[in-house]
């Protein structure tokens, strides 16, 4: 479902003031780490529904984060890569599309898949190694994981040029982190939507590391500055602050679906959990620094927000009660994954039959036969 704020005047105001792309826009906030709205908070409004739809389904996928890396460790996934402290720029991008704008992610987007309606053993599949993904993005509008750093904006790129051809209103929203920025991949597709004037947003979760790397020394200036050069509307963003990243990627959305080419967004958040569950991040970063940024922890901000604005703690109490629940789904479901049989490969590499994989076939299904004979014998 798409879910947009109520077009109050202010908060139309708000917009035409962000669509002017002011140079020296400060990072959008809307709630303070405390649960305060700030004045440009107070300004756009707030949708309460909406807010209380947006902490639901960030506690869900901090609750995917929290049960998978537990059976990774179990030995049930060969590997996880956490989400944990990104939920808010996921889930506040993702809920301001259209369910039919397509979606090209990395790896760590478990939040925006959640929300895509992509279930638990989907996204695992591919973690606990018996297929290379676990859903048809064709059905979902939400891509397969890239693990290569970058070159998924090269395909939303490439799928934005056909989108632009069918002179359709589609908007195709390509994630990444500020490490994948550093890529030269990235930085075409950036030149080549501008040049082709697509319909493509970027958004970028600056997350502070890439892998142990700070951003402090991968770059000189910041990447919403940089996209600018490329001729990029740019959009700079509190990522823990789901409201403000909601309105900003609505904003944003718009003006690209109007025909202006594509947009940046920059959000500022931070990887709470290693860069994957084999990395450790107490070899390179500091405990005050984490302390830090727990402080500015999403779900918390956007909790006592609602608190403040009276949302009653038995909406709280079943919405920790839904989350035990799907605790219990995602580890069943987990356990429950079988890899498919190696037979089955063979007809999944071309769309029709091809004379040389039907070769292999045979060869491997002989290769059987001869085991089981030996087995026997």
């Amino acid at each position: 479902m798409h879910m947009a704020p109520a077009e109050t005047p202010a908060a139309a105001a708000w917009g035409r003031l962000l669509d002017r792309q002011v140079e020296d826009l400060a990072m959008v906030q809307f709630v303070t780490p405390d649960g305060a709205l700030t004045p440009a908070g107070e300004e756009y409004g707030v949708d309460v529904d909406l807010a209380q739809r947006l902490h639901r389904d960030m506690v869900l996928a901090r609750r995917l984060d929290t049960e998978a890396l537990a059976l990774q460790r179990q030995g049930e996934l060969n590997l996880w890569l956490m989400s944990w402290g990104q939920e808010a720029a996921q889930v506040g991008s993702i809920r301001a599309l259209r369910q039919t704008d397509m979606v090209f992610p990395s790896y760590r987007e478990h939040a925006a898949a959640l929300c895509r309606g992509i279930a638990p053993a989907e996204l695992m599949a591919q973690w606990r190694g018996i297929r290379h993904a676990g859903w048809d993005p064709s059905v979902s509008r939400f891509h397969i994981y890239s693990l290569v750093l970058g070159t998924q904006t090269l395909h939303a790129t490439g799928y934005a040029m056909g989108a632009a051809m069918e002179r359709s209103d589609e908007v195709v929203a390509v994630y990444f982190g500020d490490g994948s920025s550093s890529q030269g991949d990235v930085n075409e597709a950036l030149n080549w939507s501008a040049a082709g004037t697509l319909p493509v947003l970027f958004f970028c979760q600056n997350n502070q590391w890439a892998i142990s790397t700070p951003t402090t020394t991968q770059m000189r200036t910041p990447l919403h500055r940089r996209a600018t050069g490329f001729g990029l509307d740019a959009y700079h963003v509190d990522g823990n602050d789901v409201l403000a990243v909601h309105a900003v990627t609505d904003v944003a959305a718009r003006r690209i679906r109007a025909g202006s080419g594509p947009g940046l967004i920059e959000a500022q958040t931070y990887r709470f959990g290693g860069h994957s569950s084999s990395d450790d991040p107490q070899r390179y970063r500091t405990q005050a620094d984490f302390d830090l940024w727990m402080g500015r922890d999403p779900l918390v901000r956007l909790e006592r927000l609602l608190r403040t604005l009276g949302v009653e703690d038995d909406w709280f109490k079943e919405l920790q009660e839904e989350s035990d629940a799907f605790a219990v789904d995602v580890r069943s479901a987990c356990k429950a994954l079988a890899g498919s049989d190696l037979c089955d490969l063979f007809g999944n590499v071309y769309a029709e039959a091809h004379p040389v994989l039907a070769g292999e076939r045979e060869q491997h299904m002989a290769f059987l036969a001869a085991l089981e004979s030996q087995g026997e014998a």
